[in-house]
C-alpha cells in the first residue's frame, strides 16, 4: 500500500496508478450529491438542461453536511451508504466523472464503469464526520439550495484522508 497526495485535478492521470488499499489525501474541489440531487441531476439530463456542474474530470463525495457552526467551514461531513447511488453512478462514470467518495461496497455495474472509465471509488471513514470536516477548507451551495443538507454543494478539501476501494483495474477492498 501506497500513500498519495493528490489534487482533484491531477487525479485522473493517477486512476491508473492507484490500487486497493492505497492511501489519499485528497485535496481540490469535490462536489457533494446523494440521492435527491442525484435524481435530478438525471432530471436535467433527460431534458436537456445544463448541469450544476461539469461532471467530466469531476469528484462526487456522497455526503450531506450537518449545519455549519460558527467559525467552521462545514458541520460534520461524514460519508453516506454509496450502493443508494449505484443506480446513477455508472451513467456518471461514462460521461467523465473520475472519482466517487462514500462508504461500503458497490455494485457489479458500478465496478464495470470504473473500469472501463479509468475512473476510481475511494471510502472515507464512516463515523467520523466531525474529523472529516476539518479537512474541508470551504462550502458552498451550487445548486437545488431547497433540499437543504442534500443541496449540491462544492467543498474544498485539503488533504481529506480516503482509502482506494475500488481501482481502475476492478480491484475491490470489499473482496478481499
Amino acid at each position: 500500500m501506497r500513500e498519495y497526495y493528490i489534487n482533484t485535478s491531477e487525479l485522473k492521470s493517477y486512476c491508473k496508478k492507484l490500487s486497493v488499499g492505497d492511501k489519499v489525501y485528497l485535496s481540490g474541489a469535490v462536489y457533494t450529491a446523494r440521492d435527491a440531487a442525484h435524481k435530478r441531476i438525471f432530471e436535467y439530463m433527460n431534458d436537456g438542461k445544463p448541469l450544476p456542474f461539469d461532471i467530466e474530470n469531476s469528484v462526487i463525495y456522497y455526503a450531506g453536511p450537518t449545519p455549519t457552526p460558527q467559525g467552521m467551514a462545514i458541520g460534520s461531513c461524514g460519508p453516506t451508504t454509496s450502493s443508494r447511488m449505484d443506480t446513477y453512478a455508472p451513467e456518471l462514470y461514462n460521461i467523465g466523472l473520475t472519482a466517487t467518495v462514500g462508504k461500503g461496497e458497490r455494485n457489479q455495474a458500478v465496478i464495470d464503469a470504473i473500469i472501463n472509465n479509468n475512473a476510481v471509488y475511494l471510502c472515507a471513514i464512516g463515523g467520523a464526520g466531525a474529523l472529516a470536516a476539518q479537512s474541508i477548507t470551504s462550502c458552498e451551495v451550487i445548486a437545488f439550495d431547497d433540499l437543504g443538507c442534500e443541496s449540491i454543494k462544492k467543498l474544498m478539501f485539503n488533504n481529506f484522508p480516503l482509502i482506494v476501494g475500488i481501482d481502475s483495474k476492478g480491484g475491490s477492498i470489499f473482496k478481499r
